[in-house]
């Protein structure tokens, strides 16, 4: 799904293991570039609210073949 500027969309994380990993997490376009957000439910002295972290996407990294020389004896 594609975000419109300055849109995005936030979903329940139902993969949750540990209370380190948000709560809710989603995907935010802000002025045209792509960015994860996450939040945390907390509770305050005035009740809960939400606690946000912003990141880029996560890229995984590129896996380049190893070039092997065909001319070793072994």
């Amino acid at each position: 799904m594609e975000n419109k500027t300055n849109t995005g969309a936030i979903f329940k994380n139902d993969k949750k293991t540990n209370e380190k990993q948000p709560d809710y997490k989603g995907k935010v376009n802000v002025n045209g570039k792509e960015m994860e957000v996450a939040l945390w439910v907390k509770q305050g002295k005035n009740g809960s609210y939400f606690s946000a972290s912003f990141s880029e996407p996560y890229v995984a990294p590129q896996v380049t073949p190893v070039e092997t020389d065909n001319d070793l004896p072994f």
